[in-house]
């Protein structure tokens, strides 16, 4: 059984990306999504995590409502 906390400091952890606090932030201030882009199409992710997210939406795994919370995050107005 898998015990790993899902939070946006872990998924961008598993992505390979800052994941602390101010990581964070600065990416989503950095790579905002347009209305109509999907975030697995954002121009931010190199193939691993692009596919990494993919896989994670279209199963439905444990991390598709963290991906959702950074969705909404990256679509945000500052």
């Amino acid at each position: 059984m898998d015990t790993t906390s899902n939070d946006l400091s872990h998924l961008f952890k598993q992505l390979g990306l800052p994941h602390d606090q101010e990581g964070i932030d600065d990416f989503v201030i950095q790579n905002k999504l347009a209305k109509h882009t999907l975030i697995i199409d954002a121009d931010c992710w190199n193939p691993g995590q692009k596919a990494f997210l993919k896989e994670a939406l279209l199963e439905d795994a444990q991390w598709s409502e963290v991906i959702d919370q950074l969705d909404v995050m990256m679509r945000a107005k500052l």
